[in-house]
Order: structure tokens, then C-alpha cells, then sequence
């Protein structure tokens, strides 16, 4: 069985992101709403999401701008609390990430039960929050320390905001960030909400054919058909959105053309 369809129970799956308000600490946290006005954002799009027929979630804090290459405890903790209050109301297989602190993500995801995050764990980027350079050695190390072994970690080669150090092409990274242990590669556009090469994709997958190559950004209703033909699924957010903006709140016609749409694309996929 593959790494996706055990995960979500069905090949070439659709990660619904789960969108939250900004965290406490952060620039944009609205401190009068508190808490409870995260809690009632993630509920309101979960319902929309679930009802639509997406197979997974992805819990991300994407209003924290401008983003952090470490967040603090507060946004942590903020994060799974969130995810405790409405845990009992998912009925699909979730994920996390706290943008771009991959131990931070890992610590979330095993105090709540997520059974992946998203984050970048190989390479050097020079981005817009300065140098990005993930310790893989060491997130795999507290991954086992923590008793998270089980939570798979899904890799972002080509992060938003951010260009490659060096001249190693995609297929090269690739290769290696399979090869020193990730479970899945990701490939994104230059910004949220920015589509996915489709060339990127074609050479990541050839690069690692027996490796699950997700599309991370910008798959829209009108395009997914040609991302499914080649990716092993996709994130989505903003294009779920009312008016296709990133801070709306989930449309749940949107949401449901965007799966009438994911249908079609995978009976066109060859057995």
C-alpha cells in the first residue's frame, strides 16, 4: 500500500488547508475575538470542507505575517490547542505545519495525533525572512525523541518566498532529500496561491518515481485535471476561498465544483 493511500484511504488525495487567524503573539492577532474566534473559523471551513468530500486537512497558521523561520511556544501551544477543541469534530486524517519551524510542526502533530507535516527539511534557501537552512539531522533526531516516528513529513524542495542556494537542479534535490529519508516531495509556486509549475513536477516526479510528488500551491478547478495527470495530489486553499482570496472564509460551492472536478480527473488516470 502506498504512503498516500494509507494516510487517506484513496490515491491522488485532496489536502483541504485549514486556514487559522492569527496567532497569539502575532502582528495581525486580533486579541479582542481571543481564542474562541480561531476555533470558530477552523469549525465554520471544516464543516464546508468535510461537506465537500476533500480527503485530508492540513492545519496551518498562515495569517501569522510577516512569518518566522521559529515560532514561539505561544504559537504552539495556540495551534494545538485549536486543534483539541475540534478534533472530535474530523472525520478525515490531518496534518500540520507552523510556518517554517519544522520542529515546532513535529511537536503539534504528536501532542494532537496528525498523521503528517509539511514542512522544509533539506536544502538552503535564501529567502524573504533571511537564510533558511533546516537541520534534517536533527529534526529526524527529535522526531524519534519525541515518539513521533510515525508522523510522516512531507518536504517542501521549492518553498514560497524563497530561491535555492547553489545550482542543483529540482531533480537533484529531489533525489536527495529521498534519499536522507523524507516521505513525500513537495513543489510550490513563488507565493501562496501561486501556481505550481507543471515542468517542476514532471521533474521531481521522473526524478523519484517511486517517491508520492504533491502539487503545494495554486491548483485551481480549471487546472487540476492537468496537476493530477502527473502529481500524486495536491494542497489547496486559496482557490477554495470566496473570491479565490487566501483570508476568506472556505465556498462551499467552490469547494464542491473543486472536487466534482478532482473526480472527473482521476477516472481520466490510467489504472
Amino acid at each position: 500500500m502506498t504512503l498516500l493511500r494509507r494516510i487517506f484511504g484513496v490515491d491522488k488525495p485532496v489536502i483541504a488547508m485549514l486556514h487559522l487567524p492569527a496567532m497569539p503573539g502575532r502582528p495581525q492577532h486580533d486579541r479582542a475575538a481571543g481564542m474562541r474566534h480561531l476555533v470558530e473559523t477552523v469549525e465554520r471551513d471544516l464543516e464546508s470542507l468535510q461537506s465537500a468530500g476533500v480527503d485530508g486537512f492540513l492545519f496551518c497558521n498562515e495569517a501569522d505575517l510577516p512569518y518566522q523561520l521559529r515560532v514561539g511556544p505561544e504559537v504552539a501551544a495556540g495551534m494545538a490547542a485549536v486543534i483539541g477543541q475540534v478534533r472530535d469534530l474530523i472525520t478525515r486524517p490531518f496534518g500540520v505545519d507552523l510556518v517554517w519551524d519544522a520542529m515546532s510542526s513535529l511537536a503539534v502533530a504528536r501532542a494532537t495525533g496528525a498523521s503528517f507535516v509539511r514542512e522544509v527539511f533539506t536544502g538552503v534557501f535564501e529567502s524573504d525572512l533571511g537564510l533558511m537552512q533546516p537541520d534534517f539531522g536533527a529534526i529526524a533526531a527529535y522526531r524519534e525523541q519525541i515518539g513521533a516516528g510515525a508522523v510522516a513529513m512531507f518536504s517542501n524542495i521549492t518553498p514560497e518566498f524563497a530561491s535555492s542556494l547553489g545550482n542543483r537542479s529540482i531533480a537533484m534535490r529531489a533525489r536527495s532529500a529521498a534519499f536522507l529519508g523524507v516521505d513525500a516531495i513537495l513543489i510550490s509556486g513563488q507565493m501562496t496561491g501561486t501556481a505550481t509549475h507543471v515542468s517542476e513536477l514532471h521533474e521531481a516526479k521522473d526524478a523519484v518515481p517511486e517517491m508520492p510528488v504533491l502539487a503545494n500551491t495554486g491548483v485551481r478547478e480549471e487546472t487540476v485535471n492537468e496537476i493530477l495527470a502527473i502529481a500524486d495530489g495536491v494542497f489547496v486553499g486559496t482557490s477554495l476561498k470566496q473570491d479565490g482570496i487566501t483570508w476568506n472564509p472556505v465556498d462551499p460551492a467552490r469547494a464542491g465544483r473543486f472536487m466534482t472536478a478532482v473526480q472527473r480527473a482521476r477516472e481520466a488516470v490510467p489504472a
